[in-house]
């Protein structure tokens, strides 16, 4: 049998956890934890060989609860409900052997489980290709969020290789609004001129 904790601060889904866990052959629940603190403690008195961990947690995060359960004997998968690229390398720094987000398919997660277990590392695939990302990818993508809107369509236009004229009359402001919002992307995205924001704006599938 595979000996499974269950940390989450949301009681709903470590019950739903639980329930669909329990009615597999090979894995059974040893407990519930509600906090990062607590799932250190019951992984200590519980000795799971798998721990599912949240990441957001009071009391004690999900890394918080990685650092302290380094070099114990259990395998933990995170299991998320944030998407933020940037928790996966950290989560994977500290110890674990699994990232996945909370809308896997409950058949994945079963399987993820097994091979968790078995000694092997899984990922999602978004998880994945997270990992794979360079520093200056994650970055970029990360500047990319803090564009507005307006900014995201004038990148847009941009990319499809129209003027300032151009992409003022299509978006009915004038020339010199438009001179601001190019001025502002180039600032956020980090970018010399428009050929690398078009290239951003491709690359990132905005164009």
């Amino acid at each position: 049998m595979i000996r499974v904790l269950i940390a989450d601060d949301h009681p709903v889904v470590r019950q739903g956890l639980r329930t669909f866990l329990e009615i597999q052959e090979d894995i059974s629940v040893v407990g519930e934890a509600a906090d990062g603190a607590e799932a250190v403690e019951m992984t200590g008195a519980l000795a799971p060989d798998v721990l599912l961990l949240d990441l957001k947690m009071p009391v004690l995060d999900g890394l918080g609860a990685l650092a302290e359960l380094s070099g114990r004997d259990v395998r933990v998968i995170v299991l998320t409900s944030v998407s933020d690229r940037g928790d996966v390398a950290p989560a994977m720094r500290a110890g674990a052997a699994g990232f996945l987000y909370k809308d896997v398919d409950p058949a994945a997660l079963v399987q993820a489980i097994r091979t968790v277990h078995g000694g092997q590392v899984l990922l999602a695939s978004e998880a994945a290709e997270a990992m794979l990302a360079g520093p200056a990818d994650r970055e970029q993508a990360d500047a990319g969020s803090a564009l507005t809107d307006r900014e995201r369509e004038v990148l847009r236009l941009l990319a499809a290789g129209r003027s300032n004229r151009e992409i003022a009359r299509e978006l009915v402001v004038a020339e010199k609004t438009v001179k601001t919002h190019v001025s502002n992307v180039l600032m956020k995205l980090g970018v010399q001129d428009r050929t690398q924001a078009a290239l951003y704006a491709v690359r990132h599938g905005l164009a």
